[in-house]
């Protein structure tokens, strides 16, 4: 499906974003989960010329506002962005796939982490938060993945290329029905409901215990807890990021690949709506002017 101005990420910048490229006429999709937003847990109380308010009733009204502008959103997650010729494709987790000849990345930096004993003494030595970084250091050795989501699935259909033996463990399977039959179809072994209770190991990843009392031989974990972030579809991209993980942006918040803009907390510090929300505006107009002028408008 073709569009002018691709969002990922529903949070305020995201929105803010979708906003502002729908009201400048430019035909605008968001993808992304809504109540992951780190505002939808919070209470605000120091937004100008806001009262306290809790920040999910602010990301329903910025749905709202979004739909009234004429902006689509898609509640799924994105698997793979790549760049062909001019066109920024974004493929989902539901096998579609969306064009567009702007890409803004408003999914922030954080990687969820288990905080399972072993996982920070084992981090690097075995412990990866990131499969397709590391799949090549895992050939024909025994690995297991940990998460309930899309990144989980995708991470253990790539690693079934390189490890010997390949085990899911997910609390709970929150995959599209078109991945799962994707996942069923290799050698992965998924044990579900259960869940990561400990890594093993001393200089490198033994094996694990899971809470159910199953112990695994293995010598490599995959914490993948979420959505690809930002940085993994920043690299497929060409865009290398900060070495602490954000991503380097001009004034009108686009990157150093023309069409391709950025804002929210990838940007960096500080984390704040208020910021958050004025970037995404900066660049949901940038997109728009991009996508309506042409590449001069960089």
């Amino acid at each position: 499906m073709d569009f002018e101005v691709i969002i990922i990420g529903c949070g305020p910048a995201g929105l803010q974003a979708a906003i502002h490229a729908s009201r400048r006429k430019a035909k605008t999709i968001v993808i992304g989960h809504p109540e992951r937003s780190a505002l939808n847990q919070a209470e605000v109380e120091n937004y100008f010329g806001l009262d306290k308010i809790s920040g999910k009733t602010l990301i329903a009204k910025g749905l709202e506002q979004v739909r009234r502008f004429g902006g689509q959103i898609v509640e799924n997650d994105v698997l793979k962005t790549e760049r062909v010729q001019d066109w920024f494709v974004v493929s989902t987790d539901d096998d579609q796939q969306y064009r567009a000849k702007a890409l803004i990345l408003a999914i922030g930096v954080s990687r969820k982490k288990s905080k399972v004993p072993g996982e920070k003494e084992l981090l690097g030595k075995g412990v990866s938060y990131c499969a397709s970084c590391d799949c090549g250091f895992f050939r024909g050795k025994r690995v297991v993945v940990v998460g309930d989501e899309s990144m989980a699935a995708t991470s253990a259909i790539l690693m079934t290329e390189y490890a010997s033996e390949v085990y899911w463990v997910a609390s709970e399977l929150k995959v599209a029905p078109q991945l799962m039959v994707k996942v069923r179809a290799t050698k992965t072994k998924v044990l579900s409901p259960t869940s990561l209770a400990k890594i093993e190991g001393t200089e490198v990843v033994t094996g694990v215990e899971l809470n159910n009392g199953t112990k695994l031989e293995v010598q490599g974990v995959f914490i993948e807890l979420g959505a690809s972030g930002t940085s993994d579809l920043a690299i497929e991209l060409g865009l290398i990021p900060e070495a602490d993980g954000t991503l380097k942006v001009k004034e009108d918040m686009g990157t150093e690949i023309a069409g391709l803009y950025a804002c929210g907390d990838v940007t960096g510090e500080p984390w704040q709506l208020a910021r958050a929300v004025g970037q995404g505006a900066v660049a949901g107009a940038a997109a728009a002017k991009f996508v309506k002028l042409g590449a001069g408008a960089q």
